[in-house]
């Protein structure tokens, strides 16, 4: 897995990458209450904001990670944003996406740097 600076992680599967948050992340953002995730088949920059997260504490979103096309969303995160809170780096991923080149993950960070990063 690779992480990036705003506590996403991304997993490779396929020609698709994962992106869900960080354990670290809900942890900080307390119990989740509402998400709002993208549309399948839309196209996104780096950096746009594509997911709508509010938790008891705090309202944020989660931004593209890469560039390309949001090629499925976890609906059941929609139903349950709870889930969030119990299994952030697993079954909790938000959306996946097709990316052009996977080479792109080479500059974000492996979970050792990750768990530098946080300290």
């Amino acid at each position: 897995m690779k992480y990036t600076e705003e506590h996403e992680w991304l997993r490779v599967e396929g020609d698709e990458v994962v992106v869900g948050i960080t354990a670290h992340a809900a942890e900080q953002l307390g119990d989740v209450v509402f998400i709002e995730l993208p549309d399948e088949g839309s196209t996104v920059s780096k950096d746009d904001e594509v997911v709508v997260i509010e938790s008891v504490k705090a309202a944020s979103d989660i931004l593209a990670p890469l560039d390309g096309e949001i090629t499925e969303v976890n609906e059941a995160l929609v139903d349950e944003p709870g889930k969030v809170n119990e299994d952030p780096e697993g079954d909790s991923w938000f959306f996946k996406m097709k990316i052009e080149d996977l080479s792109a993950l080479d500059d974000m960070m492996d979970e050792a740097a990750y768990k530098k990063y946080i300290g």
